[in-house]
């Protein structure tokens, strides 16, 4: 007898918490690091805070 398929896949969609995992790890390896972008905005907030102070001194 020759079998076209293993049995030994699971199916994630089959079992919610199994699922749930696998979504969550394909997530967790795609996502970026935000914490660049958020240093990028302070820096430039920081930079603009000074710029309107030295203006409105000036």
């Amino acid at each position: 007898m020759v079998r076209a398929m293993s049995d030994e896949y699971v199916d994630p969609s089959g079992n919610t918490e199994a699922f749930r995992s696998f979504a969550q790890g394909a997530e967790a390896e795609a996502a970026p690091s935000r914490l660049p972008l958020i240093i990028g905005i302070a820096v430039l907030a920081a930079i603009l805070i000074v710029l309107a102070a030295f203006l409105a001194l000036g």
